[in-house]
């Protein structure tokens, strides 16, 4: 396994990653959304375009994940953080992730920050495992127009609904 920056070289592979992510984050809230390879490419573009650093896995020469960090003054986000369903449990995230506190340590931060959608669970259950917690955001937004919220999100003494 090599976790290396991402090249130019890397372009096709993280297109069809990112698309796999974004319907991994779509299926969460209930949606059947796909991006399109050209969606993909324009959102690593943005990437490319604001110099935020791209971390790839590979393995036996093939792409296997990813992870973007945002990086704003000297404040890391973990962006974005995906590895293929079939490499998954093998450490391939924990070494991406790592590179991410590197880069937060190395311009003076102590850890990246993370926004985590509330039903992603493995993210949640990734990040807990390393020792993270909830900082002190919560986003909310009125139901979309025909969206159905099923789950109940306890924050504190108030009582929340999600897909």
């Amino acid at each position: 396994m090599i976790i290396r920056p991402a090249q130019t070289t890397d372009e096709l592979a993280l297109i069809g990653l990112i698309t796999e992510f974004r319907a991994a984050l779509s299926s969460l809230r209930g949606n059947d959304k796909r991006m399109s390879p050209d969606q993909a490419k324009s959102e690593l573009d943005e990437y490319c375009q604001k110099w935020f650093p791209i971390f790839t896995a590979e393995e036996t020469g093939e792409i296997i994940g990813y992870l973007v960090c945002r990086v704003e003054d000297e404040v890391v986000w973990a962006e974005s953080l995906f590895v293929q369903p079939q490499f998954r449990r093998r450490g391939v995230a924990g070494l991406l992730y790592a590179e991410a506190e590197k880069l937060a340590q190395a311009l003076g931060g102590d850890a990246p920050y993370n926004w985590v959608d509330p039903n992603n669970n493995a993210i949640i259950q990734f990040l807990r495992k390393r020792g993270y917690d909830v900082l002190n955001l919560i986003e909310l937004r009125r139901p979309y127009e025909g969206e159905h919220l099923t789950r109940v999100i306890k924050v504190g003494d108030q009582t929340f609904y999600s897909h």
